[in-house]
């Protein structure tokens, strides 16, 4: 006999606000469709007074788990049952797998940092420069630092969260770790091996803004990683290119964060390359 046809799709989306630009329903959905994955995701502008309704509704349709954005990834934590070590080290939490009725937090942002890393050199032993205090840096702090980077300079306008996060690194794993003022164009210390931009400066529309290092320090072999997914091609990924540097775009951050959240909602591992292609579309439009 034929196989029954079921019409109830796995349930899978964001919470955010404002969630209407949010480009992930794209690459998750072109990620479903190309694998022939039953389900859906579902872009949800939540406000943060509405957040808690939003997840028992969650809990109580039976979803396969969400993202959260901004403002969400701290204060969905009350609303959890467990939390995955590292995000609990991060004290954040951008993907929610409901398993039982039960709903544990991960973090995905510095994971998907790491397995981009991954693809140009390995994070363990090298010394990190690290421009930004904010939730995407603290999640690429700490992963990087529990994969075993040797050391990590954080490199902030705001003495107190360039200072708190380094002192949890410091605090909290074994790799060392140091504040690094940020009031002139910064220069990269000789010995660095890894540099990344966890800042918002170069996204759309500010496609214009420039990090404030010295590109006179940046030299050949340097690997050097934006987190700004929008446009891919930032002015800091253009200078370092013309120095001879290794780079990294922001996509890869985004699709890999992508691509962990499917497999913890589906079980599935799926092809990046799709939903690369997808955002890209998305992008240039």
């Amino acid at each position: 006999m034929p196989t029954p046809t079921s019409f109830l799709s796995a349930l899978t989306g964001s919470f955010a606000t404002p969630a209407a630009e949010n480009p992930t329903v794209a690459m998750i959905e072109r990620a479903y469709r190309h694998h022939g994955i039953d389900a859906r995701y579902l872009n949800c502008d939540v406000s943060s007074q509405r957040l808690g309704e939003a997840v028992r509704g969650a809990r109580a349709m039976g979803w396969a788990g969400f993202n959260c954005s901004i403002p969400h990834k701290i204060a969905v934590l009350e609303h959890l049952d467990d939390i995955a070590p590292s995000a609990a080290i991060i004290g954040a939490v951008n993907c929610v797998v409901i398993r039982d009725g039960r709903l544990i937090g991960e973090n995905t942002d510095g994971q998907g940092f790491l397995a981009s890393l991954r693809t140009v050199i390995r994070p363990a032993g090298q010394r990190l420069v690290l421009f930004g205090a904010g939730g995407a840096a603290r999640a690429i702090a700490v992963e990087t630092a529990l994969a075993g980077a040797r050391s990590i300079t954080v490199v902030n306008r705001d003495p107190a969260a360039g200072e708190e996060l380094a002192t949890l690194i410091a605090t909290r794993t074994r790799a060392a770790a140091t504040y690094a003022r940020w009031d002139r164009a910064f220069p990269i210390p000789a010995d660095t091996d890894i540099i990344v931009n966890a800042t918002p400066i170069g996204l759309f529309p500010d496609t214009a803004a420039h990090l404030d290092l010295n590109t006179d320090s940046l030299r050949p072999g340097l690997v050097v990683a934006d987190v700004i997914p929008n446009p891919p091609r930032t002015h800091l990924i253009r200078d370092a290119e013309a120095r001879g540097c290794v780079t990294l775009d922001g996509l890869g951050m985004l699709v890999n964060q992508g691509v962990l959240s499917i497999k913890l909602w589906t079980g599935v591992q799926v092809d990046p390359g799709p939903m690369r292609e997808a955002l890209k579309e998305v992008f240039e439009r």
